[in-house]
């Protein structure tokens, strides 16, 4: 099928699924207050009853569908998805609050693609070509007759007292270093500010004025090689904020170019690449004085951009409609790999996070038919989170609304899955949250308020098990560094983060549409309508009186 023709199939889908549905005229937008549509049971907690399974459903199967090709940032996917939210928010008079009077806040990026025509490798005279002998991360570079330094696996760990480069100078040389992390070591133990407290080869490099780190390719490289080299010179990077000016390439080499490297030295390719797979241990060492390396890393770079979506319920109250609610999702996921194995080459996020995506719309939709909060609510879905939470720092940096003026963030991210029977004898299912149960992050982490707040709304409405294993910013998974409501906890927001968890279809072509529980995941969405409903009629904003600062020891 051809681009042509299929982006007149995604067309056609979104015609079907509601895209294009007539804007309403701006003299009727905003004139629902409740009245006798909302009934005397759902106003008590905003028409949280509207809520439905069969809603969410329906908007999930377009968001999570094969013609949103995985949605990732940036992609048209994405856009489709972005218009399709924007399109609903418009019938349902909720104001654009993006920028220049639209729902879309712009999001500016640059692309960078790998000149695979020009980027050459060349070890101890013998050259090496791009694409079949080695892979490198599109950092523009040229050098050559450089000496090597094998440096073990590369990491610098303080804590651990682990320094590879000790006795090495690194200064105008390639370091040559095995995948993965040092012996004994997790990612867990990477505490600390990166390039203070621990270094990672590549950081290291930069900072010590080496031209180039080599990575000796384990078995997980090797196997997505074709893939890697897809992104890196035909889909190319994404970057967000500040170029790095300074980043030296990072070169992933085949056995082919491992054998040249150590040739006639101490150790033999095959020898350094058996005891990388074993996870043993190595000692640094200067490779022999003529042995250098060069290569020419050559990059083409252009600007693009992204968007979030954002709008605006106005509150009822005169006074508290300038202060907000935010209720928040991501929207992208990681996209398409045509060389995936197996058929499946789509990332659709039905659960990451389709769900949290399309329970912010239904809870949109829900309090724009409802009765009027006092306060105003701001919905918004970022972009980019799955690439290091972009959408949310953009936005927390360029707020559309004063940063002050949000009193809560209630994020949203994956709340579609939990345990079937069975599930709990499967390694990788066995933390589902269980029917009836929701993980909950952050909401007593900040303020004593919320966390009261949110249990006693919970209490009296649906009355789910709000499980807190993952609370505690120091938990190994980390998660509350890990999505949107991170980079509002920074600015003093105070938070809480809804979610189920990691599972065995989590970033894989597996997470579909029809593993999703819509009747437990309506429970939780309605759960969340009736706390942002409480918490925008509240006389008081919650009080933040544990600082993140010192509570997250940041």
């Amino acid at each position: 099928m051809s681009r042509k023709e299929l982006s007149k199939l995604i067309l056609a889908a979104a015609v079907v699924a509601g895209l294009f549905i007539p804007a309403v005229p701006a003299q009727t937008r905003g004139k629902n207050s409740g009245g006798s549509a909302a009934s005397t049971a759902s106003a008590k907690f905003g028409n949280a009853d509207a809520i439905s399974a069969k809603t969410l459903r329906d908007h999930l199967t377009f968001i999570a569908s094969d013609e949103l090709e995985g949605r990732d940032t940036p992609s048209r996917g994405l856009d489709i998805a972005a218009k399709y939210i924007a399109a609903h928010l418009a019938t349902w008079g909720i104001t654009p609050a993006g920028g220049e009077g639209t729902y879309f806040q712009k999001l500016p990026l640059r692309r960078t693609v790998l000149d695979a025509t020009s980027t050459r490798l060349e070890i101890a005279g013998q050259s090496f070509k791009y694409g079949e002998d080695f892979l490198v991360t599109a950092a523009p570079a040229a050098f050559a007759g450089a000496p090597m330094v094998f440096a073990g696996n590369g990491w610098e760990i303080k804590a651990k007292n682990i320094d590879p480069y000790k006795g090495l100078d690194v200064r105008g040389k390639v370091i040559v270093v095995a995948s993965g992390l040092p012996a004994g070591v997790g990612f867990a133990d990477l505490q600390g500010k990166s390039g203070v407290d621990y270094s990672s080869p590549q950081t290291y490099a930069r900072d010590h004025g080496a031209k180039a780190v080599i990575v000796l390719s384990n078995f997980s490289t090797l196997s997505n090689w074709q893939g890697t080299r897809w992104t890196q010179s035909e889909k190319g990077g994404v970057e967000f904020g500040p170029v790095q000016a300074t980043a030296v390439p990072s070169i992933s080499v085949s056995p082919r170019v491992m054998t040249a490297i150590f040739q006639g030295e101490s150790m033999s390719g095959s020898n350094v690449f058996s005891r990388m797979i074993k996870g043993e241990s190595f000692e640094s060492f200067d490779l022999k004085p003529e042995k250098r390396a060069g290569a020419t890393v050559s990059v083409k770079r252009e600007d693009t951009s992204t968007q979030n979506v954002v709008g605006i319920l106005e509150g009822s109250d005169p006074v508290l409609k300038n202060e907000y609610v935010a209720i928040g999702a991501h929207y992208d996921h990681v996209g398409t790999n045509p060389f995936a194995a197996g058929p499946d080459k789509i990332w659709n996020g039905a659960d990451d996070d389709g769900s949290g995506t399309v329970a912010v719309l239904t809870i949109a939709e829900a309090m724009a038919k409802g009765p009027r909060p006092k306060r105003s609510i701001l919905f918004i879905w970022h972009a980019g989170e799955e690439k290091g939470l972009w959408g949310s720092e953009y936005f927390a940096d360029n707020p559309t609304v004063p940063i002050e003026s949000i009193i809560t963030e209630l994020n949203i991210d994956m709340i579609g899955r939990y345990q079937n029977p069975g599930d709990e004898n499967d390694p990788r299912n066995k933390n589902l949250p269980k029917p009836g149960e929701v993980f909950l992050i952050g909401s007593k982490l900040m303020s004593t308020d919320l966390g009261d707040i949110s249990e006693a709304t919970n209490k009296a409405y649906l009355n789910l098990s709000f499980n807190y294993k993952y609370d505690d910013p120091k938990d190994p998974e980390q998660y509350f560094y890990r999505s949107d409501h991170y980079n509002y906890a920074k600015k003093g927001v105070p938070i809480i983060f809804y979610m189920d968890g990691d599972h065995k279809d989590y970033h894989q072509p597996s997470d579909s549409i029809e593993k999703i529980n819509f009747e437990q995941m309506e429970k939780v969405t309605r759960t969340i309508a009736a706390t942002g409903w409480e918490l925008a009629n509240r006389a008081m904003r919650p009080r933040v009186d544990k600082p993140l600062a010192a509570t997250a020891g940041n």
